[in-house]
């Protein structure tokens, strides 16, 4: 009866993987199923065969109470709480047979109650044993058990600079209206644009800012995402981990480990942040893995299999707690990790760069400096205070702001044809907002020299639309790349390496151009690590 109520309250297996060689067992493992070690097949198709009674009872469940219409349309007057007491009740009843029959279905397979045994003594010891045969199941990631706390780390429990329960440190925006005396008064006058701004927030500014998260784009995603981790598990031996955030939240993390190999790059660690739709089962972590680096990837809340919802500040508690899994659990040092970015995904690189700034380098792909002009370009003009207020407040992703405090090695590659950053059209590359992350990023490095004639350059230079228009633009202003890098090199050695420095012509340095649309997939080759003395 234990066995049976298990499988009627476990969660949902979706695949059992192919068995990786470099794990298989000297001998056998006691109720280890013999149904883990698939015929090797190219097909992606589910090696975990659900029994009828499971399959029917699963679709039905998943319609949900929430999808089924009320029969009482109209206010509900105090004569039809009775009957609609009955029908509430009725449902509940038949969803609770539905739920028995599935378990019966599924205690009648082995092979679920081959994963349901390994899974309840996971839960209770986290060997390395019973850790090594969960890995070779894919089910609902809620029932993962937790593999790292964000306390763990000795240091955090004895300094009290650390994150709280609250959140790590977020960059503040500066009042809007600094002059204006902050009385009683005041504060009611804004209190309605507060609620408003916070409703728009909450309701369809979260959901435009990160579609990813809506649950019905997950849904249709499912076989895609199924199918992409099985492909980091059984060819790339990946290792899925569940970190717990300081503010609760539950991150999916995936981690392959290229250490072991022959490749020096191995030695690195590259850690994913996606973009607002992406995931790590099928995201910009193909890049770094061909480029043969180690990588560690990861969704943001509410996506997929990490829970919350992703505003800014469980963006950074969530970066904190896998930067901090990357350096006391996997045992990379900071200098060893490089972060790396693609579109929306520059807020938590730049905030792991400001926050970790011994972290080798920074590379953002298809990023932007601020989300307030890209956030006015898709909204009525009526509307922009609004905006501007909204996302000052909620969803304020400051990234050019966060990049200036990491003292590091800095990529930023721009899409020549990117149709999401550019806030005319996307042969505009002018509009182009990845500009406006180089320029303040240089305008803070080098403040002598981006000014006045200086910015002039940089700008046409960031106007050239091939690269023969970017060699006129060095011939013409006499740029000599040899005598900049000396300079620099003195300079360094006279004044140390923090920034801002007075000196510095190296826009080219920073920037990649990439000839290509927002949403194409890097290739290995174009990821190089940033330029640095």
């Amino acid at each position: 009866m234990a066995k049976l109520l298990s499988c009627v309250l476990g969660p949902r297996l979706y695949k059992i993987y192919r068995e990786r060689e470099s794990e298989r067992a000297p001998a056998s493992v006691p109720e280890t199923p013999t149904a883990v070690t698939a015929p090797h097949s190219s097909s992606w198709d589910t090696y975990y065969q659900p029994r009828a009674l499971e399959k029917h009872a699963d679709s039905i469940l998943a319609l949900r109470v929430s999808h089924c219409p009320s029969p009482f349309p109209g206010y509900l007057s105090l004569s039809k709480v009775v009957p609609f007491s009955h029908y509430a009740g009725t449902l509940l009843l038949l969803l609770a047979g539905v739920a028995c029959l599935r378990g019966i279905g599924r205690w009648t397979n082995p092979q679920y109650r081959q994963f349901i045994t390994i899974l309840e003594a996971t839960h209770r010891n986290q060997s390395s044993e019973n850790k090594r045969q969960l890995a070779n199941y894919n089910f609902d990631f809620r029932s993962w058990p937790v593999d790292f706390h964000w306390e763990e780390p000795s240091s955090r429990k004895e300094s009290r600079g650390g994150p709280s329960r609250r959140g790590v440190a977020l960059l503040r925006p500066e009042p809007l209206h600094r002059g204006t005396a902050d009385t009683l008064l005041n504060r009611v006058k804004k209190l309605p644009c507060q609620i408003t701004s916070y409703l728009v927030a909450h309701t369809l500014g979260r959901r435009m800012l990160y579609p990813g998260s809506v649950y019905l784009l997950q849904k249709a995603l499912m076989p895609v995402l199924l199918q992409g981790q099985a492909r980091l598990v059984e060819e790339c031996n990946g290792r899925r981990a569940k970190l717990l955030a300081c503010d609760g939240n539950e991150i999916d993390t995936m981690f392959v480990d290229r250490r072991g190999t022959a490749e020096p790059q191995g030695q690195k660690l590259v850690i994913c942040c996606e973009g607002n739709a992406g995931f790590y089962e099928v995201g910009c972590v193909s890049t770094p893995l061909e480029a043969g680096y180690s990588v560690l990837g990861w969704n943001h809340p509410g996506f997929a299999g990490s829970t919350g919802v992703p505003f800014p500040q469980n963006e950074a508690n969530a970066m904190d707690v896998v930067v901090q899994f990357a350096i006391h659990r996997l045992g990379f040092q900071p200098q060893d990790i490089i972060i790396y970015a693609w579109s929306i995904g520059g807020f938590t690189a730049t905030w792991a760069a400001m926050s970790y700034p011994d972290v080798s380098a920074v590379i953002l792909d298809a990023s932007f400096d601020d989300l307030v002009p890209l956030a006015l370009k898709v909204m009525p003009d009526s509307w922009r205070g609004l905006v501007t207020r909204t996302v000052r407040q909620h969803l304020n992703l400051n990234n050019a702001e966060q990049l200036c405090r990491y003292q590091g090695p800095v990529l930023l590659i721009r899409r020549t044809k990117d149709e999401i950053i550019t806030t005319t059209v996307p042969e505009d590359i002018t509009s182009n907002r990845g500009n406006d992350l180089l320029l303040k990023l240089l305008q803070h490095r080098y403040p002598r020299v981006m000014a006045d004639e200086g910015l002039q350059v940089v700008r046409q230079w960031l106007e050239a639309s091939s690269q023969l228009e970017e060699a006129s633009i060095y011939s013409r202003w006499e740029v000599e790349e040899d005598w900049c890098l000396s300079v620099l090199r003195s300079y360094q050695a006279e004044h140390g390496p923090d920034f801002p420095w007075s000196v510095g012509k190296e826009a080219r340095k920073h920037m990649h151009n990439f000839e290509a649309t927002h949403c194409t997939p890097l290739p290995a080759q174009n990821f190089q690590m940033p330029w640095h003395l």
